[in-house]
C-alpha cells in the first residue's frame, strides 16, 4: 500500500474523514466530511508528519529551506513535517508558524522559530483549503518577513470543488499567486480506494454512497 492509500485509511480511523450528510461552511449539503480537528494524539501526530514529509519529498525532490504553518491548524502540521523529514530523509529543515496578534514586548513580531531569510524556499503546510483564504492572510506575512519564494502549499486533501466561480480554491491560488498546491491525496483518490473496501471490517464507501459523491461532484466539483 502506498502512502496515499494508507493516509486515507488513516483518516477513517482517526475519525477525520467521515460520511454522511453534513453541511459545509459555505452552506453545501455534503455526503462526506474532513474534520482535521479529531487529530489528537501523539501517534496522529506523528503519522501525519510522515505523509506530509512523503508529500513533500514526493512533489518538492531539491527540498526547500522552511515550512510555515498558518496559524493555528498549520502550526502542529508544520513541526510534526519538520520532524518526520529529519527522522525518515536525514533533512534538517527549517519551521516557522505567525502569531494572530503582533507581540508587543521581547522580541516582538508575528513570526515564530525560523526567521525568514531573502531568497529561501518555502512550502506553506496547510490541512484543507477551501475558499484559499487563509492563504491570501498569510501571504503578506511571509512578505514582510522576507523576500522568500514560495515554492508550493502542501494540503491534506484536495476537495477538487469549484469556490466562488468556475475553478477550485487550488486553481485561484496559482492563477493569482502562481503558487502551486500539491495535496497528500484527491477526493477521486479516497473514492476509488475506499468503494467497496472494508475497513476494520466496515464498508464506507458503498455502491449508494459513491453514487452520493459523484452526484456533489457532477455539481460542484471541477
Amino acid at each position: 500500500m502506498g502512502y496515499k492509500q494508507e493516509f486515507i485509511e488513516f483518516m477513517v480511523r482517526s475519525g477525520v474523514l467521515t460520511f454522511g450528510d453534513f453541511v459545509t461552511k459555505s452552506g453545501r449539503q455534503t455526503p462526506y466530511f474532513i474534520n482535521t480537528g479529531n487529530y489528537k494524539t501523539g501517534y496522529q501526530a506523528a503519522k501525519l508528519g510522515q505523509f506530509y514529509a512523503s508529500c513533500i519529498r514526493e512533489n518538492l525532490p531539491d527540498g526547500v529551506d522552511a515550512l510555515f504553518g498558518p496559524a493555528y491548524k498549520g502550526i502542529p502540521l508544520a513541526v510534526s513535517a519538520s520532524v518526520a523529514l529529519y527522522n525518515d530523509y536525514g533533512m534538517d529543515v527549517n519551521y516557522c508558524f505567525n502569531r494572530k496578534e503582533a507581540k508587543d514586548h521581547g522580541e516582538g513580531g508575528v513570526m515564530v522559530g525560523y526567521q525568514l531569510q531573502d531568497g529561501d524556499r518555502v512550502a506553506i503546510i496547510e490541512d484543507v483549503i477551501t475558499a484559499g483564504t487563509a492563504i491570501r492572510e498569510c501571504l503578506p506575512v511571509l512578505q514582510n518577513a522576507a523576500k522568500v519564494d514560495i515554492q508550493a502549499l502542501i494540503i491534506s486533501v484536495d476537495r477538487m470543488e469549484k469556490g466562488t466561480g468556475d475553478k477550485s480554491a487550488i486553481q485561484q491560488v496559482y492563477e493569482d499567486y502562481g503558487i502551486r498546491a500539491y495535496p497528500i491525496v484527491t477526493v477521486r483518490e479516497i473514492m476509488e480506494h475506499l468503494h467497496g473496501r472494508e475497513i476494520d471490517g466496515k464498508v464506507y464507501i458503498d455502491d449508494e454512497m459513491l453514487a452520493k459523491m459523484e452526484a456533489y461532484l457532477e455539481v460542484y466539483g471541477i
